[in-house]
């Protein structure tokens, strides 16, 4: 016999089923809610409202837990290859080496964008933000495919088009990069992995082929398998929204970039770069910043600190952190940004007011750091996190459509005028 829970309502009594999903979190059933009560919940923000049902990652925020299918991040971070990572998310299990060379090859063959795209390119105002061109040039990349305008969940028709998606995002990032910088553009090089083909469609000049040194490469790699997926953000939210009216995936996918653009989401880590350069720039003590955020009348905020999510470390900061040290010292290079973060996170764990409010270093604070060594310019970071966070939208766009779930439609308790008279406009 199932688990229920009871509602009492207008002296009536009403039942709904306790759902307990595989790492034992609980749920009430409140799908028949309005229409056996007349009644609807209010949750702002939806921070106690399950969406959906899903088997891609696990997140426990109090433990600090992260999990792509079942693999602790901690693992993946160190094994695997973010295109490794791509095919557990998507597929479910890890690939052996003959799907991993299907899949790469796939990759390959889909990496160049036509010919005619150039001249959408060069219609472009210069100075035009990534996070827009990138939205709006999926929709357009899709049109010289039709065939991914069709909604594909299965089969060659679904691994052809993640695998068209999830390569072509890196070269439309790229170009995007050096339209702004009246750069010429590079093209994909086959023999190439797929972060040393970015770095290359990015920084490789007609005079000079750019090859990143290894650690570049393995932090760049690392940085993407840290952000490929992590359960139902906002951005993540927007696709499966999206998705839920039966809409393709590039054009879920494209909402879902728009979404991940606002600088509460994935505009996070250039808020802590700019923070850390502000800091810098004045010369003040930090301690002078620490005490302006604590003041209950001061709105400065310290950036990268806290998570919505994650009440303990956010474990994909632990990982980042030495990442960091390691591409620095491996570059000889000196960052006065990285001395400030690195006080200002010792300064904040010693002080019982962060302590006491579990605002702990999440991913932004150490993620900006890393895209700056590796030379990524600021206004490409949402980019850069979009790119890694291509998986998860393409997992959960798909797992929406195989639970065959309804379309999104959220309630609301209306708080407007109630009925009036239209008056003509001469007795206004």
């Amino acid at each position: 016999m199932s688990e229920k829970a009871t509602l009492i309502l207008d002296g009536k009594q009403f039942e709904y089923d306790i759902i307990t999903g595989s790492e034992n979190e609980r749920c009430i059933d409140i799908t028949h809610l309005r229409k056996e009560t007349g009644c609807i919940t209010m949750d702002q923000g939806f921070g106690n409202t399950g969406s959906c049902f899903s088997s891609i990652t696990f997140v426990d925020g109090g433990k600090g837990i992260l999990r792509y299918r079942g693999y602790p991040i901690e693992e993946i971070a160190e094994k695997a290859t973010f295109v490794e990572t791509a095919y557990l998310i998507l597929n479910g299990e890890l690939p052996n080496s003959d799907q991993l060379r299907v899949f790469t090859a796939a990759l390959r063959e889909h990496a160049f964008l036509h010919e005619n795209l150039k001249h959408q390119f060069a219609g472009l105002p210069t100075d035009a933000p990534p996070m827009a061109i990138l939205s709006s040039m999926l929709n357009v990349v899709a049109c010289f495919h039709p065939e991914v305008l069709q909604v594909h969940t299965s089969g060659p028709g679904f691994d052809r088009t993640a695998a068209l998606l999830l390569s072509k995002v890196r070269t439309i990032a790229a170009w995007a990069y050096r339209t702004a910088n009246g750069k010429p553009f590079n093209h994909p090089n086959p023999n190439l992995s797929y972060c040393a083909n970015f770095l290359h469609m990015m920084f490789s000049e007609p005079y000079q082929e750019y090859i990143p040194l290894p650690v570049v490469e393995k932090a760049l790699n690392l940085f993407l398998v840290l952000h490929a997926d992590h359960e139902q953000n906002c951005s993540t939210s927007t696709v499966r929204v999206v998705g839920s009216s039966r809409a393709n995936l590039f054009s879920s996918v494209s909402a879902g970039v728009c979404a991940l653009w606002g600088p509460l989401h994935g505009g996070a880590n250039m808020a802590v770069i700019e923070m850390l350069e502000e800091i810098r720039s004045s010369g003040r003590p930090i301690t002078d910043y620490i005490n302006m955020a604590k003041a209950k009348n001061n709105s400065f905020r310290l950036m990268g600190f806290g998570h919505r999510v994650y009440k303990n470390f956010d474990p994909r900061s632990l990982i980042l952190k030495k990442q960091v040290d390691d591409v620095l010292k491996a570059l000889n290079m000196e960052d006065p940004l990285l001395d400030i973060a690195r006080e200002l996170e010792v300064k904040t764990l010693q002080d019982d007011y962060f302590k006491e409010r579990n605002l702990y270093p999440n991913v932004d604070f150490y993620s900006g750091i890393l895209l700056r060594a590796v030379g990524i310019p600021l206004n490409m970071y949402p980019v850069m996190f979009a790119i890694g966070r291509m998986p998860g939208w393409i997992a959960n766009w798909r797992e929406l459509h195989d639970h065959k779930q309804r379309i999104s439609r959220p309630r609301q308790i209306y708080t407007g005028e109630t009925t009036r008279s239209f008056v003509p406009v001469e007795q206004r």
